[in-house]
């Protein structure tokens, strides 16, 4: 039974969760930048100009653009004009009164992260598990006991939480599979609050449990409801399971599939006989599958989405990153949730460079022959960036710095003692840095984080409305965490 505290809270999130003013505060509502008052002053002048000017400039920094065609830069500008890239070179000449120029020296440019597998709902629950593994603790503790007794107010916090960490991060676009969806008022609940955090998404519409779950036929409401256009932040995909009626019906919504699939290779090759199968599916994990399997998405165009600490710490199987390489599939990374392993994409590319190399260099002690090359820093950052974007279908508009393109980009401190002085930029981004490095954040061309500090957050509020929602799931879960232990 839920008690009188836990139904006023469910009365005031049917009520509430779809508000604006939920979780974020008005546009021009910063937090301080720093604690001079004078200097506290300018920065929120000049955030006030980002987040009022159409056309921005980053002047001066280390431009890696993931598009080899143009290349990258040692010393370059960056152009943004109504939320797309305009133009990146040396020495770029703008008017002062349409253009906020924004010295970016001994800063490094990239692409925004794309993180290919999160159960963002699963904010709420982080470390819950801190030796867990995916069987028993996983299935038994959140898939079969905390996730069934989410209501929607809770999905709301844990996705907000997720999201806006996301792009404290540096990640601005997320494949955000939702497995929540115990009415229609829980994805509600999913979707408002990607909404508001203004992270990119690729909302993959997924199971529920219980009387009141309307999966899959519910995805026809959402598409009309949500997804009517294409120029948004949000697109729509359907988390299907090897069921062959949830690949029907992401084939009837037009939609792509994304799958988690690994161990047992036999329910994919029997959606492969059956033609359902498109280019652009998402296939999750991909541990221990047989060269069948491998062909099938060779062969469909299917697109991969590796989770190499998690895969490894809570025993979903060997990462499949080298089996991927050696058919020519690039792979993306994702960090799948919390609940063990961190979700910032610098550990997530740092694991996948070692584990790929410590594989090969384990071969040539061995005297074996023809080995595959190494991977490298470039690489990896392209799995995180590039390979991302191309997983979520969503490469024609991010993925990499290239003119025309919608300006998701991350500025990345490049001053400081931990990796200074740096001698290779990819190097130092994939192999030296981690999030306290992320300075600013741009989605969409809108300022997300600036300077440190995410961008109209009410902080406190999310962070209470997060705790407050975990005491709810685990008292109903009968869960007791262990806090010391």
């Amino acid at each position: 039974m839920f008690d009188e505290a836990d139904r006023n809270r469910r009365t005031q999130s049917r009520r509430g969760f779809l508000k604006s003013s939920a979780g974020v505060v008005a546009a021009g509502a910063a937090l301080p930048l720093a604690s001079n008052p004078a200097l506290a002053q300018n920065a929120d002048a000049e955030l006030n100009r980002l987040q009022t000017q159409r056309r921005i400039l980053l002047k001066g920094a280390i431009v890696l653009t993931l598009d080899r065609r143009i290349g990258d830069f040692a010393e370059a500008d960056v152009l943004i004009e109504d939320g797309r890239i305009r133009e990146i070179r040396p020495n770029i000449a703008v008017s002062e009164n349409d253009t906020v120029a924004i010295d970016a020296a001994k800063r490094i440019v990239i692409p925004g992260f794309i993180d290919t597998h999160s159960h963002s709902y699963q904010g709420l629950l982080r470390s819950l598990l801190p030796n867990g593994l995916v069987d028993p603790d996983y299935n038994r503790d959140i898939q079969n006991n905390l996730t069934l007794v989410y209501q929607p107010a809770d999905v709301y916090a844990g996705v907000l939480t997720t999201a806006l960490a996301m792009i404290d991060m540096g990640t601005t676009a997320i494949v955000d599979i939702s497995q929540i969806a115990h009415t229609p008022e829980h994805s509600d609940a999913n979707i408002s609050a990607l909404q508001e955090s203004g992270i990119r998404a690729l909302f993959a519409y997924s199971r529920g449990a219980g009387p009141g779950t309307r999966y899959p036929q519910d995805i026809a409401r959402l598409q009309r409801s949500y997804f009517s256009t294409k120029d948004q932040l949000l697109t729509l995909a359907l988390g299907a399971s090897v069921e062959p009626a949830t690949f029907r019906a992401a084939r009837d919504a037009g939609v792509q599939a994304v799958l988690h699939i690994r161990a047992n290779p036999e329910p994919l090759l029997a959606l492969g006989r059956a033609g359902l199968l498109r280019p652009g599916d998402e296939f999750i994990h991909f541990a221990h599958m047989n060269e069948e399997a491998w062909r099938l998405i060779e062969e469909t165009g299917g697109r991969l989405s590796l989770a190499p600490p998690l895969e490894m710490a809570m025993a979903h199987g060997m990462p499949a990153i080298q089996e991927a390489l050696d058919r020519g599939i690039r792979p993306s990374l994702g960090s799948d949730h919390a609940a063990t392993v961190a979700q910032d994409m610098f550990g997530i590319m740092r694991t996948t460079f070692n584990l790929q190399r410590l594989f090969i260099l384990q071969r040539a002690r061995r005297n074996e022959q023809s080995l595959p090359p190494l991977l490298t820093a470039r690489e990896v950052l392209e799995f995180a960036t590039i390979e991302g974007a191309r997983c979520a279908g969503i490469d024609g508009k991010v993925g990499t710095l290239t003119p025309g393109k919608e300006a998701d980009i991350v500025v990345l401190r490049a001053d400081r003692m931990d990796i200074w002085p740096h001698n290779n930029a990819y190097g130092t981004v994939a192999n030296l840095m981690n999030p306290s490095h992320v300075e600013s954040v741009f989605i969409g061309g809108k300022v997300k984080k600036w300077r440190g500090n995410l961008v109209g957050v009410d902080v406190a509020r999310v962070q209470r409305l997060a705790a407050e929602s975990r005491d709810a799931v685990l008292r109903r879960g009968s869960f007791q965490p262990n806090l010391l232990g």
